[in-house]
């Protein structure tokens, strides 16, 4: 009986594994870079996406975000970020890089 139980809980391991994979985001971070200062301070990553079966791919996605700035008694005033942008797409916004990176690269056909 105990080795029927331990063999039913390992399927039921492995088959969670198996969800898990398949929807993890595998993309690999290039680079992570941060440009300027005040009102021209931007941070930029570069993502590299996989291919279904895990290989690195020869697709890209540059991802972008710039410093949140407003005018105050005439005097420029800087805090926060804009939303991270697809600079393939930057009509969309995202509020965590791995997200836009997510996205870029299912568009791409990718993961």
């Amino acid at each position: 009986m105990k080795g029927g139980a331990m063999k039913k809980i390992s399927i039921l391991f492995a088959l969670c594994s198996m969800l898990y994979i398949g929807n993890a985001h595998a993309y690999q971070l290039v680079s992570n870079k941060e440009l300027g200062a005040g009102e021209a301070k931007t941070q930029n990553v570069t993502v590299q996406c996989t291919t279904a079966t895990g290989k690195i791919s020869t697709e890209s996605c540059r991802l972008r975000r710039q410093v949140s700035c407003k005018t105050v008694n005439k005097k420029q005033v800087c805090s926060g970020w804009q939303p991270w942008r697809d600079l393939r797409n930057p009509g969309t916004g995202f509020g965590d890089w791995r997200n836009a990176a997510d996205a870029c690269c299912r568009a791409k056909g990718l993961r």
